[in-house]
């Protein structure tokens, strides 16, 4: 049989893997759950092995259902979340957790006791992305004014790995004292399949404050200046990173086994999701300054690349060559999107599964052909219930709902979900005009991930943004870019530009309805408004 590629993508909730052949054609593909621990609020936990576990087992099921042999696979990448992912100085796991409940949502008991050992044992050994414990520590990094926050938007974010390394450093120092290896998961991944100790370039410039454009990418007078003048010790870290997609060596022998492969596929250094998903939709083509990739699932990233740099405050960025070599990237995005939808539907007692969404969304469609897109006009949100990551930077921002009654029927909660979906299409508009205005002509949007789903959001796409909307087709496109990294490290195609472009599948367009313009118009002054009023009650507090 022809040469295949491996790609797996750990999500927030759960791994896929994909099989895929030289031309960008998914031939298989499989996903399995992983753990997650909550043991108090804004604290976000896993198990790096279980995650790899759950790579491996989703792997041997889609080379299974793709009807390949192991040899056949010639190459393999991993995209992941940003989530940071801590090992001792011989590779043994090193817990992080204050707390031991080992599900979603447990709660608190007891204080949290600065320096502490972890009461979850050595088991939840990564801080999730989406984990907000260091905002204090984020604060700290922004409050040095240092150059490298003028490639994260001018403020520090608790998504990014700096203030996570602060607060273990701070509240777990017999952890910290233990830890010789720092990860992202991307790069753990990769380390466990090869046993490369070699950093992605996309990981470490755009949450790492690694500087990729300059010779020396380092800036050790910044972790100097946060405390983390050990972090080289303790983070076994490469003087430089590597390219996205270079060959960082066979699989080795207890890794092909795992994963169902064999020990001449090549592993391609990898990179974090919402840049495999970017390279999925819009990697292959070539008037890239008119289109956006917009990554929606439990978050929702949005990254646009250009030649040149472009640089402001908001967006994280720009940074250079985490995608595509020789181009810059600006990535902005909303913190929780589709864990809004979901926290809605837990706050009126409901499970948000499937089957939930999907029922509420045929019982929106159902009450707008009856109340058109007036339905619940005088019910406004700001979705900032996990703050503003772009372009406002504030990771301190609130949510806001303004128009609520004493209904408490399911026909409420359909009419909330709406106006929250409005919003979040909203919160997507004031980033890309903010992009805009910066230089960017973005008139087309390509949507991956869980969103692809909600016909309601990606209807909301199109008409409150005001911009053409190309869905992806059938298939992955975030392990399609994956799978486009794995090509270039098993020389299957020259080089990661070339895959992409011969990769590249084709999606389908809808264009905005000129009827929604005005409602969507009025909302999105009002959702302007409501960020200034919010401004001025923090400002009287």
């Amino acid at each position: 049989m022809p040469a295949c590629l491996a790609a797996i993508d750990v999500g927030t909730g759960s791994a896929r893997a994909g099989i895929f052949d030289r031309h960008g054609t998914l031939l298989g593909r499989a996903e399995r759950p992983i753990a997650m621990n909550q043991a108090t609020a804004g604290h976000y936990e896993q198990d790096s092995e279980n995650i790899w576990a759950a790579a491996c087992e989703a792997m041997r099921a889609a080379r299974s259902l793709a009807n390949v042999a192991a040899e056949d696979v010639v190459g393999i990448s991993f995209d992941a979340t940003c989530s940071t992912v801590f090992r001792g100085r011989n590779g043994e796991q090193v817990g992080v957790s204050l707390k031991g409940e080992d599900q979603v949502g447990a709660a608190p008991k007891g204080e949290d006791q600065v320096g502490a050992a972890p009461k979850g044992g050595d088991r939840w050994d990564t801080i999730v992305w989406m984990d907000h414990r260091a905002l204090a520590e984020a604060d700290e990094c922004t409050a040095t004014r240092h150059r490298v926050l003028d490639h994260v938007g001018g403020v520090m974010s608790p998504e990014m790995t700096t203030p996570k390394l602060m607060w273990v450093k701070r509240h777990l120092p017999a952890a910290w004292a233990r830890i010789g290896q720092i990860f992202d998961l991307a790069d753990f991944l990769t380390h466990r399949a090869c046993g490369s100790l070699a950093r992605s370039q996309c990981t470490l410039t755009a949450k790492w404050t690694y500087l990729a454009h300059e010779p020396s990418g380092w800036r050790p007078d910044f972790f100097e200046a946060v405390g983390l003048g050990d972090i080289f010790e303790h983070g076994a870290l490469p003087e430089r990173a590597s390219p996205v997609g270079a060959d960082l060596g066979p699989l080795t022998p207890q890794a092909a086994e795992a994963l169902g492969l064999s020990t001449s596929c090549r592993v391609g250094a990898g990179l974090i999701d919402a840049f495999a998903g970017t390279l999925g939709v819009i990697g292959g083509l070539s008037d890239l300054d008119r289109h956006l990739a917009l990554v929606a699932g439990t978050s929702s990233c949005v990254m646009a690349m250009s030649a040149e740099p472009r640089g402001f405050a908001g967006v994280w960025g720009p940074y250079l060559a985490v995608a595509l070599p020789a181009l810059w990237l600006s990535e902005g995005g909303q913190s929780a999107t589709g864990a809004l939808l979901d926290h809605l539907i837990r706050w009126r007692g409901g499970e948000p599964d499937a089957a939930t969404h999907r029922r509420i969304v045929e019982r929106v469609m159902e009450l707008r052909a009856e109340h058109g897109l007036d339905l619940a006009g005088r019910l406004h949100v700001l979705p900032d219930f996990h703050g503003n990551r772009s372009p406002l930077a504030d990771p301190h921002a609130l949510g806001v709902i303004s128009g609520l009654t004493l209904d408490t029927s399911f026909d409420s909660l359909c009419q909330l979900y709406w106006r929250s979906s409005v919003a979040i299409a909203l919160g997507i508009r004031h980033v890309l005009e903010t992009l805009n205005a910066n230089g960017y002509v973005i008139d087309t949007l390509h949507v991956t991930g869980g969103h692809t789903r909600n016909p309601l959001l990606m209807e909301l796409y199109a008409d409150a943004i005001g911009c053409a909307v190309v869905e992806p087709p059938a298939g992955d496109p975030t392990l399609l870019g994956t799978a486009m990294v794995a090509a270039a490290a098993a020389g299957l195609h020259p080089t990661l530009t070339e895959a992409c472009a011969a990769m590249h599948q084709p999606g389908r367009q809808r264009l905005p309805n000129p009827a929604a313009r005005d409602r969507f118009d009025r909302d999105y002054r009002v959702f302007l408004e409501m960020h200034r009023q919010r401004r001025a009650l923090d400002a009287l507090i």
